[in-house]
């Protein structure tokens, strides 16, 4: 039994759902998403304002695709009506980004600013030089665009600079000071 594949999914006043075929849109006041079920022995439905799913198979590949439609669909409803953001830091002495025009330039260490270009239906908002907020409706891009930019320059264990996502936690090393300090 999926737990998660049997809950139903409220759907909230302002986001309207249509059912076309093996397609589910989405249309919320923050943009439209569509998800494909490609899977035939998994069925869905509306009625009082609750989507279903349900599943006429008991095999290992359509349980776990239960469960991994319902909620992509619940993922783009929240998308659609609240949205999806993710916060990332710049730490280390002349780390810093800037927008320009659409697309981000970064100074993280390196001899040259690396820029990165902007991603269609992603926006970002840089509120100082070292923080960039990345917000969009789609929650699996919102969250690829916010590893590719971290990607750039990960944070290293010594001194812990790089960029993080804002509740990162980077375990510290001693370094190699520490290690002579206690003798072979």
């Amino acid at each position: 039994m999926s737990r998660i594949g049997n809950k139903p999914i409220e759907i909230p006043e302002k986001v309207e759902i249509n059912i076309d075929g093996n397609k589910i849109n989405v249309k919320g006041p923050k943009g439209e998403l569509v998800t494909e079920v490609l899977e035939e022995k998994i069925n869905f439905e509306i009625s009082d304002n609750v989507l279903q799913f349900t599943r006429e198979s008991d095999e290992k590949q359509v349980k776990s695709l239960h469960g991994l439609y319902r909620s992509l669909v619940a993922n783009n409803i929240v998308g659609v009506s609240e949205g999806y953001s993710k916060t990332l830091t710049l730490q280390g002495v002349g780390h810093r980004v800037t927008l320009k025009g659409n697309d981000l330039e970064i100074l993280c260490g390196f001899s040259h600013p690396v820029v990165f270009k902007k991603v269609e239906n992603i926006t970002f908002d840089v509120p100082d030089q070292n923080t960039i907020n990345i917000s969009g409706i789609d929650k699996a891009l919102v969250g690829q665009v916010a590893a590719d930019i971290r990607s750039i320059k990960p944070p290293e264990p010594y001194k812990g600079k790089g960029i993080r996502y804002q509740d990162e936690y980077v375990r510290r090393k001693a370094g190699k000071a520490a290690v002579a300090t206690t003798g072979a």
